[in-house]
């Protein structure tokens, strides 16, 4: 088995465009071959004065050999190409068939190659939509376990305020379901947006007030989440100005800053501080968000892979007490919210921890 070929081709697609050692160009040699290995012995024998059974012998045995190893080179990629296609029944998607030939048998064992590549993302794909599920649900389940734990424990009252933000949060709840299902069709380009005008200030105000929330709700308690349970952070909202507003779909919005205050949180050091700043744009009802943490911030050499999916960062200590380092699926969430609105994300220069910079462009009908 190879682990991958030289050259990949298309299915069907001869070599340079033109297939120059076909199977039908080698059983055609084969039967010139034969005739004239049988010609040759007839006129030796006519020569020799040999007998014609000898001939007929030599003649036979010399075609049965050419014709086993004819077959011989027809077979051997067949039986591999069936352990390669038993083995991508099976759930293996790693092994692949040489593509050395230059015939009909290269065009197939390039087909089955493309196919277990397909089968291969296709898969991965897939444990990413569930991981990412997982990773998207944790915070309004543990938001909900929160008001509910408070109001069993006798801390709350069952009034309607209580009832209100456990609501909120089954609501969001639900919304999730339906975003992180979109998931599936991410790569499709046919998530879809709503886009609604919102005011900058409660909006993000309301965020912060859920991270913390939250945090104190994991605070003592064993979830192997990857989600922070730091309680020494202090998150601070500046915008600027205070009646700033944007247009852009909220609860995508959402996912971008709760995830990018996890990550924050996480790298912060003991009693640091995570501030989230919100600017006008460029555009009417653009928006600039940045993010920013005391921590140990990211060397300029991994910039371009920080919003990979499952990366956690190479630095010595990344995660401050409290953090168990996270599944590495956040800032590729936040990423894919952001690519959604066409806007940027990526990480910017800074003095002292990890500057994370988004450009949402507002509204593409007042731009042109």
């Amino acid at each position: 088995m190879s682990d991958g070929p030289a050259v990949r081709r298309g299915p069907g697609e001869p070599w340079g465009g033109v297939r120059p050692f076909s199977i039908k160009t080698k059983l055609g040699a084969l039967v010139v071959i034969a005739v004239l290995i049988t010609t040759g012995l007839s006129m030796i024998a006519v020569r020799t004065q040999t007998e014609l059974r000898f001939i007929t012998v030599f003649s036979m045995i010399a075609t049965l050999l050419i014709t086993q190893f004819v077959a011989h080179s027809l077979t051997a990629p067949l039986d591999e190409m069936n352990t390669v296609a038993r083995s991508i029944s099976q759930g293996d998607y790693t092994r692949r068939v040489s593509e050395s030939r230059r015939d009909e048998l290269g065009d197939l064992a390039g087909t089955i190659n493309l196919m277990a590549d397909e089968l291969e993302a296709q898969d991965q794909q897939r444990k990413e939509l569930v991981a990412n599920v997982s990773h998207e649900l944790r915070t309004p389940i543990a938001g909900l376990r929160a008001v509910l734990e408070n109001v069993v424990d006798g801390i709350a009252e069952a009034d309607p305020e209580t009832m209100r933000t456990a609501l909120k949060q089954t609501e969001r709840l639900g919304r999730l379901v339906e975003t992180l299902l979109d998931l599936s069709r991410l790569d499709n380009g046919v998530v879809p947006l709503r886009m609604r005008r919102f005011e900058v200030w409660p909006y993000l105000s309301g965020v912060l007030k859920e991270a913390n929330m939250v945090a104190s709700a994991r605070a003592g308690m064993t979830s192997g989440s990857g989600s922070h349970t730091r309680t020494d952070v202090h998150l601070h909202l500046d915008v600027s100005p205070p009646e700033l507003t944007a247009h852009a779909d909220p609860e995508r919005i959402h996912q971008v800053v709760a995830n990018l205050i996890d990550n924050a949180i996480k790298h912060s050091p003991a009693h640091g501080r995570v501030t989230v700043k919100a600017r006008r744009g460029p555009y009417p009802e653009s928006l600039e968000l940045e993010v920013l943490d005391e921590g140990p911030g990211i060397p300029r050499s991994d910039w371009h892979r920080v919003f990979e999916r499952f990366n956690r960062g190479a630095v010595s200590r990344p995660h401050g007490p409290g953090s168990d380092g996270g599944t590495g699926l956040g800032l590729a969430i936040a990423r894919w919210a952001v690519d959604l609105h066409g806007g940027r994300i990526g990480v910017a220069e800074s003095d002292r921890g990890c500057r994370i910079l988004v450009t949402l462009p507002g509204q593409p009908s007042v731009q042109s």
